[in-house]
């Protein structure tokens, strides 16, 4: 694990975003109520401190992939039985910085930031931390997103 901590993934690359993935990710989210008009209504956007559409800090630009991904090995199933085949999810933060917009291309990579080891009543259990990072094409921050996975 020392060799892999702080090496950042190959960047993946989304396709630009367009208003109409905002306005239906935005539709989707507040449904039934309408979305603000931030999101949809580019007369009002305009007025904004933003000056056009934006979209919701949760949009996910990678959510509908054409062909599915093979998982890195780092993040598939433990096979057999033993310490360190069990895993389950420990939560996620996520930290929102420049909002994307209509156009933008976000691309994500992610690293192993920590871990730490301890005994619990599973036994002894690792704690890992990966941190992903998306930034546009301007080289803007995005999001940080810090989860955690529990190995037992």
């Amino acid at each position: 694990m020392l060799d892999r901590k702080g090496v950042w993934s190959e960047a993946k690359v989304s396709p630009p975003i367009s208003d109409s993935d905002i306005r239906k990710w935005a539709i989707a989210v507040y449904w039934p109520e309408t979305p603000p008009k931030i999101f949809w209504d580019t007369d009002y956007a305009k007025t904004t401190h933003w000056s056009g559409i934006i979209a919701p800090s949760e949009f996910n630009p990678f959510a509908w992939p054409v062909e599915k991904e093979p998982t890195p090995v780092g993040l598939q199933t433990p096979q057999g039985g033993g310490v360190g085949t069990r895993a389950m999810n420990g939560g996620q933060t996520e930290e929102y910085y420049a909002p994307m917009r209509p156009g933008d291309v976000i691309s994500s990579s992610t690293a192993l930031s920590e871990w730490n080891e301890r005994t619990t009543s599973l036994g002894l259990t690792l704690f890992s931390t990966t941190e992903t990072r998306w930034v546009n094409q301007r080289g803007d921050l995005v999001k940080i997103r810090k989860s955690i996975g529990i190995r037992y």
